[in-house]
């Protein structure tokens, strides 16, 4: 089974996540999309992320409606912070039999270099290249050459920030139409992102 890798805090998920990982599912050859809800991004601050089980949770209600997209807590009892070759390494002992491949956005992929052992994630796996519209092309990135990296085609492009969606929360905005009705209703109830 090929799986597709999609790390990220989700810090919240939103509909753009989700369809970035049903578009790659419906249009690659990766059989399913596991949606890896990473503890704390080695490039990113600890400070404003909800728990990790919140996080957690609100992803399995946000694919809850998809066989093929599920949620992963693979992270969670890493060390952090987490380093995908790491975890890439730790899955590969664990499900032997499942081929992975990282999901990534184009931005993410400039930043590669400044990963852990980035060449060894190069070498060992595929990396799907998802397109960003407020990104220089993406032909224009070296690593965008290198025979392990896609470019997702046709995909639609999807710009959502769980940055905004949390800005807009704390300001009284109404942001229903860019979460799952669940995973609304989650926030909404448990008051997340109103300081």
């Amino acid at each position: 089974m090929k799986i597709g890798l999609y790390f990220g805090t989700f810090n919240p998920v939103h509909i753009g996540h989700v369809v970035i990982a049903n578009h790659l599912v419906q249009y690659t050859d990766l059989d399913e999309v596991w949606m890896v809800v990473t503890p704390h991004n080695p490039l990113k601050k600890k400070k404003g992320l909800l728990e990790d089980f919140h996080r957690l949770h609100l992803v399995n209600l946000a694919t809850a409606d998809y066989d093929y997209i599920r949620a992963s807590d693979i992270e969670f009892n890493l060390p952090q912070p987490n380093y995908t070759v790491n975890t890439m390494v730790y899955l590969h002992e664990r499900f032997p039999k499942h081929e992975f491949a990282l999901i990534m956005g184009e931005d993410n992929l400039d930043s590669l270099p400044k990963w852990k052992n980035y060449e060894v994630l190069l070498e060992e796996y595929r990396i799907y290249v998802y397109p960003r519209v407020d990104h220089k092309r993406i032909e224009e990135s070296s690593l965008m050459q290198h025979p392990h990296v896609i470019r997702v085609e046709h995909a639609p492009i999807m710009e959502i920030s769980a940055t905004f969606i949390r800005t807009a929360i704390k300001e009284g905005k109404n942001v229903q139409p860019l979460l799952d009705k669940e995973v609304w209703k989650y926030i909404d109830h448990n008051l997340f992102y109103k300081k």
